[in-house]
């Protein structure tokens, strides 16, 4: 059995423990007078509390906060009614100086003992709000067992809706948004998807908004081609939000998790937004990567372009290069870009931004990273510096060997998880690369995750 007597404790014991670390996921970590780790959601290095214990393995727990018995200088009050339950923020009751400090050490953590590297850690960027930052959101749309409308975020590591009226991270039109789909459902009775038996039509919401342009998009995602009524629906928007550009019907029919489906409808507008990121414009469709915190991804570009050290006559290679973003605020100082990325909507959004800003010394190609490094190395393309963008799984030890035997001067290595970034560092570091400087970015605060740019040099 998982679940037995360990160090004298057993489910539903309470135990006073004192919080010494956190992890990854944003849990706090005491350890009992054995020494068997205990993980505690909600609490603060130097907290002493009283904790019940939900579960227990052979060498850990896991438990739940009863009652802070001494608060850690840490801590702060929650400002958020939705945060005990809400799977989204990790860090609303700790003070913005002690989760930089955590996501700081997670980084040097990893590089350091997953990955064997030495180097350079320099301050972590901080973002200059830590609320009302996100462009873009997702809300599930269900109903309970009562046929109440649940419209917010899914509880942690499950699918149960917590019904959100607005989220201290998001724009307030994004709950103005939401309100008036709650009268659309109520005056029209409409259609709600249930997850259970993949019948009903209303999925989940989705917009998005161009932090400088103000311009917004709504995407309603159906269980088939539209909903009942959907003129009044848009009608309704247009009539209460003035800076609403376009709205568009994605149509899921799939039993998935994925929430976009593969087609989208124009009801209102163009079907896409604008907006800009250092001096850039770019236009965002439904399907178009586009950093979630725009302030906070200037800065973590600047960064790039600061360990690229450009002098114009460079050919940089842009992998991972999405819509387009990074390698694009970086044309105008080197002589030739090359951006590569494997989904042919992302490369066509990339060609556009390029046009759309009178970039004309890039080119994109769509391609698995790997396979596009290998093309380009029998074209006999010699990148100066490569920028890696990777997703949370990282490059791997192939993609890593083709840049090697590429030869740039310098490698930019922008990561979202420190564990397949240290794993990397390793293999670079075993082909003649060594990791100069590396420095972490807050991208989403009050959250777990934490972004870091790495600045690599051949040896």
């Amino acid at each position: 059995m998982s679940e037995k007597r360990v160090d004298n404790i057993k489910k539903n014991d309470i135990v006073t423990l004192k919080i010494t670390s956190a992890t990854a996921e944003g849990s706090g970590v005491g350890k009992t007078g054995g020494g068997i780790a205990v993980f505690v959601p909600q609490t603060a290095v130097g907290d002493e509390a009283e904790v019940k214990i939900l579960k227990v393995k052979k060498t850990y727990a896991f438990g739940k906060l009863e009652r802070i018995i001494k608060p850690s200088e840490h801590r702060i009050e929650p400002d958020c009614p939705y945060f005990s339950k809400c799977g989204g923020c990790v860090w609303r009751h700790i003070s913005y100086d002690e989760e930089c400090r955590i996501k700081r050490q997670r980084v040097i953590d990893a590089v350091e003992r997953i990955g064997g590297i030495k180097t350079e850690f320099a301050p972590i960027i901080r973002a200059d709000s830590v609320d009302r930052y996100r462009n873009k959101a997702q809300f599930p749309v269900g109903a309970d067992s009562d046929g109440e409308v649940k419209i917010g975020f899914y509880a942690f590591h499950s699918h149960r809706i917590i019904d959100c009226d607005d989220c201290a991270l998001q724009p307030r039109a994004f709950a103005r948004v939401v309100e008036i789909t709650r009268e659309f459902i109520t005056l029209t009775n409409a259609d709600i998807y249930d997850e259970a038996t993949s019948r009903g039509r209303l999925r989940h919401i989705y917009i998005r908004l161009g932090e400088v342009t103000g311009e917004l998009m709504v995407c309603f995602v159906v269980n088939g081609n539209g909903l009942k009524r959907e003129d009044l629906l848009i009608k309704m928007l247009r009539d209460r939000l003035p800076n609403l550009k376009t709205v568009v019907f994605n149509s899921n029919r799939e039993k998935t998790n994925v929430i976009l489906g593969s087609k989208n409808r124009v009801a209102y507008g163009d079907g896409f937004i604008t907006d800009e990121l250092c001096g850039l414009k770019f236009k965002i469709s439904p399907f178009s990567f586009w950093q979630v915190n725009r302030r906070q991804s200037e800065k973590l570009y600047n960064k790039v372009r600061e360990y690229a050290k450009l002098s114009g006559g460079e050919v940089v290679l842009d992998l991972y290069c999405g819509t387009g973003t990074i390698g694009l605020t970086m044309a105008k100082d080197c002589k030739a870009l090359i951006g590569v990325e494997i989904i042919e909507d992302a490369v066509r959004d990339a060609e556009q931004n390029a046009a759309l800003n009178k970039i004309e010394n890039a080119r994109f190609i769509c391609a698995d990273a790997p396979e596009a490094a290998l093309k380009l190395k029998k074209e006999g393309v010699s990148p100066n510096v490569v920028v890696l963008d990777p997703p949370r799984k990282g490059c791997g030890e192939e993609l890593v060997n083709t840049v090697a035997e590429m030869s740039p001067d310098r490698v930019v290595y922008v990561s979202c998880d420190p564990a397949t970034l240290a794993r990397d560092l390793k293999f670079f570091a075993e082909r003649g690369y060594r990791a100069v400087e590396v420095t972490p970015c807050d991208m989403f605060s009050r959250t777990a995750h934490v972004e870091s740019v790495v600045k690599l040099a051949r040896l």
